[in-house]
């Protein structure tokens, strides 16, 4: 008589356990192909001629054309948290700091998380769309053809941009964010702007503005890495395309937190040594 083994049964322990087994190792598989991408990204950076004119292009596709995302994102953060806040702070008689609270927070997450996400959103679903129809197209087959480096002439540039514009963007997400925050405490709840503006900067020290700047680079790193990554691995047409960049985005997303959280330990282990 035959007889189906436990693990054959749909929805048995085992069945499942072998289905997150192969998931983790594909997880494992993908972090490793991204490691070895940025090990031969910066090793090609070091080592060959810089494309310096696409290198310009992308610091205006990736920067100049996030500036009004990254702004309207700002601007908006800032009036919610102001008057989340202020109602909270009202209540017990604690209004004079809102102006210290909101500086602190914008400097150290608002402004560079934030604005990490959004704009990270947009520049990796962007590159992964891009150099994912040139996989698909076969032009990236054509670069290696002629004797080219796609290393060197996509993901380089990108990569570079990414690591450079991501604290030029924070800084003006920051500044808007708190002149929104400002007029907002001043005609909502008549806080001054002379007065808000003079206790945000005296709580403000320079471990404050680090600890949200010195994240941004790593964003930036991180947002091209797998935006480029998940272009190259593009298959499978247009279908492949619209699949690499959803899982750009998400990805993306997910490893922002992430970095988020291990770099803000890092920063204050640091701080309190």
């Amino acid at each position: 008589m035959n007889s189906v083994r436990p693990s054959a049964r749909p929805g048995s322990f085992t069945g499942w356990a072998d289905f997150r087994i192969r998931q983790l190792r594909v997880f494992v598989e993908e972090v490793g192909a991204a490691t070895l991408l940025a090990i031969r990204t910066f090793r090609t950076m070091f080592t060959t001629r810089f494309d310096t004119p696409e290198f310009i292009y992308q610091i205006e596709q990736l920067g100049v054309r996030s500036i009004a995302i990254a702004a309207a994102t700002a601007i908006f953060v800032g009036i919610v948290m102001t008057i989340q806040f202020a109602v909270s702070m009202e209540a017990f008689g604690a209004k004079d700091t809102l102006g210290r609270v909101i500086g602190v927070s914008e400097a150290r997450e608002l402004a560079p998380s934030l604005t990490a996400l959004v704009v990270g959103s947009r520049i990796a679903a962007g590159m992964a769309a891009e150099i994912g129809s040139m996989a698909v197209t076969e032009q990236i087959d054509a670069i290696r053809a002629l004797g080219a480096d796609p290393i060197r002439k996509l993901v380089v540039p990108r990569m570079v941009a990414g690591i450079l514009i991501m604290p030029l963007i924070t800084f003006i997400a920051f500044l808007l964010g708190m002149v929104s925050s400002m007029f907002v405490a001043a005609l909502s709840y008549g806080i001054p702007m002379e007065f808000f503006y003079s206790t945000a900067l005296d709580t403000l020290g320079i471990n404050d503005f680090a600890s949200g700047v010195f994240k941004t680079p790593f964003f930036g790193f991180l947002i091209a890495l797998l935006g480029c990554y998940f272009g190259l691995q593009t298959r499978g047409g247009t279908e492949g395309v619209g699949r690499s960049t959803t899982r750009a985005v998400v990805v993306v997303s997910i490893s922002i937190l992430m970095a988020d959280a291990l770099l803000t330990q890092i920063f204050v282990s640091i701080g309190t040594l």
